[in-house]
């Protein structure tokens, strides 16, 4: 770690609570992770973390598993997808912008199964074992697959938001009950 990002991870430490770094981290997990491990990149210790833990589970807003040998802890993806429209859809870009930039995702999904002749991220995993390939190409092939898999969820989310743009616009205020 650089002096720099200590220095940065200092001031985030100072100027935010435990909990609000537990709740960051959990904001971005993509996969499922244990609370040492989340406590470890919120900065804070075990038990706290747990406690926060616990109480985005019971709010639902984590899921916890306790199939395997550790109990981990993933978000609702639904959730996830949803906030992600809405902000698509308050993020000041218009319905043809989103449009364009489904357009170039699936565009580059679609160079990279012309160029590696593949359908899917894991069948261009696969041609590392097939092909003799140097060390540089192999981490190109690897980095290619994740950034596939990236664009395959964004291609998901981009469509539901483009999709129900009338639906997740931005309400005037809140909603008058019925009498």
């Amino acid at each position: 770690m650089t002096e720099d990002n200590s220095g940065s991870e200092g001031l985030l430490q100072s100027q935010t609570t435990g909990e609000d770094r537990v709740r960051m981290v959990v904001r971005q997990l993509s996969e499922p992770r244990t609370a040492n491990w989340i406590a470890s990149e919120a900065g804070w210790s075990h038990e706290p973390t747990s406690r926060v833990l616990e109480r985005l589970v019971a709010d639902g807003i984590l899921h916890r598993d306790e199939t395997g040998p550790h109990t981990t802890y993933y978000p609702d993806y639904r959730r996830q997808a949803m906030q992600e429209a809405m902000h698509l859809r308050d993020s000041g870009h218009s319905v043809e912008e989103l449009t364009d930039r489904l357009t170039d995702m699936k565009t580059q999904i679609r160079d990279w199964k012309d160029e590696f002749d593949v359908e899917s991220p894991n069948q261009l995993r696969g041609t590392l074992a097939d092909e003799m390939v140097d060390a540089e190409e192999e981490d190109r092939h690897r980095e290619i697959a994740r950034e596939w898999e990236h664009l395959q969820r964004r291609i998901e989310i981009v469509g539901f938001a483009i999709r129900e743009w009338d639906f997740l616009a931005p309400t005037n205020g809140p909603a008058e009950a019925s009498s």
